[in-house]
């Protein structure tokens, strides 16, 4: 069965000068968080952008293949900590998403650095958001086991 998720965004105003508010629909978790096209490209100011949403949606949806998969080896984790850092930059005259770097650093007993980092690689090839990103957006992904 497939899952829909929803969000809303209320903008006034143009790109440059004008803002939003972005809900989450669903869950209904965060509501009128502001957003504008200065968040995105300049300081954040206490705003979010896409490509913190994006950033996070990444990070959620990467832990999760990742704890299932070291479960599925038989090395469940005990904790995983990850991060994403997307990068929206100027390509040409279009403004793009360019990359999604995620840090992951894991207390998984058992477990070598070798193999963690295998598993790591794996989650990020094969994560939904990841699979979504594939062909148009650099990801990589770098692991630190600890003890």
């Amino acid at each position: 069965m497939a899952a829909e998720r929803t969000a809303t965004v209320t903008w006034t105003g143009d790109l440059a000068g004008g803002s939003g508010s972005v809900s989450a629909g669903t869950s209904q978790l965060f509501t009128d968080l502001p957003v504008s096209w200065s968040a995105r490209t300049e300081a954040p100011a206490g705003q979010t952008s896409p490509e913190e949403l994006l950033a996070a949606a990444h990070a959620s949806c990467f832990s999760m293949a990742l704890a299932g998969g070291l479960a599925k080896g038989g090395t469940p984790p005990e904790h995983l900590h990850v991060s994403a850092t997307v990068t929206f930059d100027k390509v040409g005259d279009a403004w793009t998403v360019v990359s999604s770097q995620l840090d992951v650093v894991g207390v998984v007993p058992g477990l070598s650095e070798g193999d963690f980092d295998s598993a790591a690689q794996n989650a990020k090839d094969n994560c939904p958001v990841s699979r979504a990103l594939r062909g148009n957006v650099s990801l990589s992904v770098a692991s630190t086991l600890e003890s």
